[in-house]
């Protein structure tokens, strides 16, 4: 539901305003690429940021941002004049190299076949410094408790996978813990949390500088 999904955001919207002011000049201002955007829930909450000026949401099918979008918009109090909305295919983006300071999804690479092309296509288009931020991605934890299938969850790939992912495309990832929780869960998750079950924000920095590649050998199932 999109009030759930609201907390989802929340990890996103700070790394997204905490990078902001680490790596540019204060009075700089932001543009931001969202990958799979779906009914735009996550574009609507990045677009109330002040120093995102355009927000250009993508999708492999335009229908949910052109039936879904307007009605999300309107419930999350939008600045709609800050977004475009298009469809795309997030394999081979439609932009130009160094086009973005931000590109971000939500529960997308999990559920790609190829997340190596996806984040080549993502460092391709953003800037030298810019940050690509993923939420809401299945990470498998050390320990796996017994529970239901979850359906369309996607796949579920560990730390190290994602790192040999992210590697393959020049990134480097970090692994930032989100912990939505209140009370005394809001412990239990700070303590488990990448044990018993994993919930992080995947954020990546596209250099500044080109640097050389180094050799990474990815798993086969990556590539598939």
């Amino acid at each position: 539901m999109f009030p759930k999904k609201r907390l989802f955001a929340k990890p996103m919207l700070r790394h997204v305003q905490h990078a902001a002011v680490r790596l540019y000049r204060v009075d700089r201002r932001h543009r931001v690429l969202e990958l799979d955007a779906g009914s735009g829930w996550l574009s609507a909450e990045l677009s109330k940021l002040p120093r995102v000026v355009e927000v250009i949401a993508t999708d492999t099918s335009g229908k949910r941002l052109k039936e879904d979008a307007p009605r999300v918009f309107k419930k999350a109090g939008a600045l709609e004049q800050k977004i475009t909305r298009m469809q795309g295919d997030l394999h081979k983006l439609d932009f130009p190299d160094r086009s973005f300071d931000f590109v971000v999804c939500a529960a997308v690479l999990g559920r790609i076949t190829n997340i190596v092309s996806v984040l080549r296509e993502a460092r391709r288009v953003l800037k030298p410094g810019g940050r690509f931020v993923s939420v809401r991605e299945p990470v498998k934890p050390i320990f796996k408790l017994r529970s239901a299938p979850q359906p369309g969850a996607g796949n579920l790939y560990s730390r190290d996978d994602y790192e040999r992912f992210f590697a393959a495309a020049g990134f480097e990832v970090e692994f930032k813990r989100v912990n939505l929780s209140a009370g005394m869960k809001y412990y239990f998750e700070k303590m488990f949390n990448g044990l018993t079950h994993a919930r992080y924000a995947l954020v990546a920095r596209k250099a500044s500088r080109p640097s050389a590649k180094p050799e990474v050998k990815v798993a086969k199932k990556a590539l598939r």
